[in-house]
């Protein structure tokens, strides 16, 4: 792939998803958009480059996207975000909320879906607690094959044996074959959307708890800023953000603040008067 080549695609994908890709990433240029451009009747990723110099085709630029920005999820990730989200969080949101008995969860670039039904599956194992509570997952992604994925719930055998407890395979999973169908009622505990980060917010509405992880690492400094300040407007004042072990707030914005003693935790911070969470 030329030089010239490279800069366009990445040029598309920066303004399409927020990604950043430099020229030692080429190879994952060439090694993503070969099946694309097969699946497009073209026979090379200049194929790709000259079609899309000379017009716009939607469908193209989806597949490009999806494929570039596709990433690897896997159930109960690092593990630590779900013991504070079963031990610390939701203790403190049960006490705080305990008037509306409401809580709204958004698991944002939730890929194939493993994300939001590892906190299905906590809240369902909690659901004596729960008794009379509304608790809503919104699980968004940029990808139309991923939100369509993750919709199903069917999961390979490799992929129900990274990170899930096997009691928690038992009690949830149906096999099928060499795949494992997640049970309907876990499924009805998420709702699934496509949602590009770079856009506005404000229609998702107000969430309680806010997982965005493992993705700020793919940006810029300035698209990270953006995105938290626009999850900063769309969370509760006592609300929770998670990131990537990898990501954190300090010198990209003021919105948010780390919580003390909990790594990969943030509050919005305290405007003059208020107290956090913690």
């Amino acid at each position: 792939m030329n030089s010239s080549d490279f800069e366009f695609l990445s040029s598309l994908l920066y303004k399409q998803s927020g990604l950043v890709l430099t020229p030692d990433k080429g190879y994952l240029l060439e090694t993503r958009l070969q099946p694309v451009a097969r699946s497009h009747g073209l026979s090379s990723i200049e194929q790709i480059v000259s079609t899309l110099r000379s017009r716009r085709d939607e469908k193209l630029v989806n597949s490009i996207t999806d494929a570039m920005t596709t990433n690897e999820s896997l159930f109960f990730r690092d593990r630590t975000p779900f013991d504070q989200f079963k031990t610390v969080v939701l203790p403190s949101l049960l006490q705080s909320r305990a008037a509306k008995k409401s809580i709204r969860i958004w698991s944002a670039a939730c890929s194939s879906g493993q994300e939001p039904y590892s906190l299905s599956m906590v809240l369902d194992e909690l659901a004596s607690r729960l008794t009379g509570w509304r608790v809503e997952i919104i699980a968004t992604d940029i990808s139309t094959e991923m939100v369509a994925r993750a919709r199903s719930g069917i999961y390979s055998q490799f992929e129900v044996q990274r990170g899930l407890p096997v009691q928690l395979l038992v009690k949830y999973f149906q096999q099928d074959g060499d795949r494992w169908q997640l049970s309907e009622k876990i499924r009805r505990m998420v709702t699934f959307r496509e949602f590009n980060l770079l856009q506005d917010p404000r229609a998702l509405g107000t969430f309680d708890i806010v997982f965005c992880r493992n993705v700020l690492i793919y940006f810029d400094q300035e698209t990270k800023r953006k995105v938290l300040e626009g999850v900063s407007r769309q969370i509760a004042p006592d609300g929770y953000l998670y990131l990537g072990g990898a990501e954190t707030v300090i010198s990209i914005t003021d919105k948010f603040q780390p919580v003390k003693g909990q790594r990969g935790m943030y509050q919005p911070t305290a405007k003059e008067g208020q107290k956090a969470a913690i």
